[in-house]
């Protein structure tokens, strides 16, 4: 039973293969904190543009971190960050979208 106490430090806490993946990792953490910009800047009808372009980054991201993923706890919480970003994205453009006011 030795073997199920060892940790290795360069493993990440989403990796459950006992492999690192930081590229998964790092588009992982982008879209988590994209994800969160947008829904937060989305509440906020003056913060359109950020929200919608925030989100739209954080769609983009999650979309190829999909397409990337190793494992199932990668995919889980790229889903959310997926959904948080596709729903400021969409309240970001129902706000004004993605160049409100500045064409016009």
């Amino acid at each position: 039973m030795a073997q199920a106490m060892r940790h290795d430090s360069s493993v990440s806490l989403f990796a459950t293969d006992g492999k690192p993946h930081p590229l998964q990792d790092t588009l992982l953490g982008i879209t988590l904190v994209l994800g969160v910009l947008a829904l937060v800047t989305a509440m906020f009808h003056h913060l359109h543009l950020l929200s919608s372009w925030a989100g739209l980054v954080g769609i983009l991201t999650g979309g190829y971190g999909m397409y990337v993923s190793a494992t199932t706890r990668e995919r889980f919480a790229l889903i959310l960050g997926l959904g948080a970003s596709a729903l400021g994205f969409f309240l970001g453009m129902a706000h004004g979208g993605l160049f409100g006011g500045l064409l016009g």
